[in-house]
């Protein structure tokens, strides 16, 4: 199971009813996708002239956790539009967290992008606003923000709270038209820290801003105790775009200098995986004991071989953890994914029926977690046409 560093944990333990935000003082807007799915955003016009600010919200929540920061922008003179993702809150389609993994990765992948773009498009011709855009994500919005500045070169700078992007997203940030990225995560969520870490790593541009708290959750959710975050944001954005003043930089050369940073940011590189597989090897006789050999962590990073193509090196990444933690139900789910990722399908059905006889007595799981990786186990064995040996 795709276990922690990732927002995909959040995403599958997450309801489908969204927290509501501020009251909405804004102006509904009905949009049609390229399919003719109909999508609910919100306007919030400035004043004046000005930049226009794109916001698209976590997997977990709908376009309303944006209320009160939209608004606060509004007075600062910027054009925003939220907007409902497909399957959640006003807009059409399936809900999205009825949907299974493999629909969810499909429809994020190749149908919100155009969605993103209707939206884009809709903020470009609302009157009033300048040539100059933002964008802003929380969780999976994050890299739909990343996405909409590769597509569109004219959004100038982003805000990225608690989520992750793919290798073309890095790619895309280390370039020389990488936009300024302001970056906000908890140390509380589950690892989200290091992932946004490797991100602004990636980042060819010296003025990003790093806000890291110790406590605050997910995404949308640190506004609550870090009241001050949406003001941060509005003057962050009041730099970037409006150049109103300094952008409010920080020092991360610390952080992307960090170990398990280095080892992320060696997987963008040719034969990234094997040389990672290497370091891991050579450390875990050095030191057992290393936290780059942390089981979530090896986890997260065999799962990110599995989408480069590196199948072989995604199952000797999983077979560490579990030649590490034989009794680990969900080091064994995750050789099952890669196995059936490498087509091995018999090893794939031997590896998540292990799972299976171990989840409910797997002392280092939470029960929500048991649940999870149970289902997950299972889901494969369905694909694989198997009828699963209860323990």
């Amino acid at each position: 199971m795709r276990h922690a560093l990732s927002a995909a944990l959040i995403l599958l333990l997450a309801g489908t009813r969204a927290a509501a935000g501020a009251p909405d003082t804004g102006t509904p807007a009905s949009l049609a996708a390229p399919d003719g799915t109909k999508l609910a955003a919100t306007y919030y016009s400035g004043a004046q002239p000005g930049p226009g600010i794109l916001l698209l919200h976590q997997c977990n929540r709908d376009r309303s956790v944006w209320n009160a920061l939209a608004e606060g922008l509004a007075r600062a003179g910027f054009h925003v539009l939220t907007l409902d993702s497909r399957g959640y809150g006003e807009s059409g389609g399936p809900r999205h967290l009825q949907l299974t993994d493999a629909e969810r990765t499909r429809v994020v992948a190749d149908v919100w992008p155009g969605d993103v773009d209707v939206a884009f498009s809709y903020l470009r011709a609302q009157p009033g606003v300048t040539q100059v855009y933002g964008a802003g994500g929380a969780s999976c919005g994050v890299n739909q923000a990343i996405q909409l500045s590769r597509r569109h070169p004219e959004v100038k700078s982003l805000v990225l709270l608690s989520g992750d992007t793919d290798r073309a997203g890095r790619k895309h940030l280390a370039g020389k038209s990488s936009p300024p990225l302001m970056l906000a995560a908890a140390d509380d969520d589950d690892g989200i820290v290091e992932v946004m870490s490797w991100i602004d790593a990636s980042s060819g541009n010296p003025t990003n801003r790093f806000v890291q708290y110790k406590t605050g959750g997910h995404g949308a959710d640190m506004f609550k105790p870090h009241p001050e975050l949406p003001g941060d944001i509005v003057a962050w954005y009041a730099a970037t775009l409006a150049g109103k003043e300094k952008p409010a930089s920080t020092p991360n050369q610390a952080r992307r200098d960090s170990p398990r940073v280095r080892i992320l940011m060696m997987t963008d590189e040719p034969g990234g995986f094997a040389r990672v597989l290497e370091t891991l090897t050579a450390e875990r006789k050095k030191d057992p004991k290393s936290t780059i050999l942390a089981a979530r962590f090896v986890n997260y990073l065999g799962y990110q071989a599995i989408p480069s193509g590196d199948t072989k090196s995604a199952i000797a990444l999983m077979q560490l953890n579990t030649d590490a933690r034989p009794t680990s139900s969900n080091a064994w789910d995750s050789l099952g994914d890669a196995y059936l990722a490498d087509g091995q399908r018999d090893k794939a059905r031997e590896a998540s029926e292990k799972s299976l006889k171990l989840v409910d007595s797997d002392p280092n799981e939470p029960e929500d977690h048991r649940k999870l990786i149970r289902e997950s186990a299972l889901g494969r064995l369905d694909r694989l046409k198997v009828t699963p040996t209860r323990p």
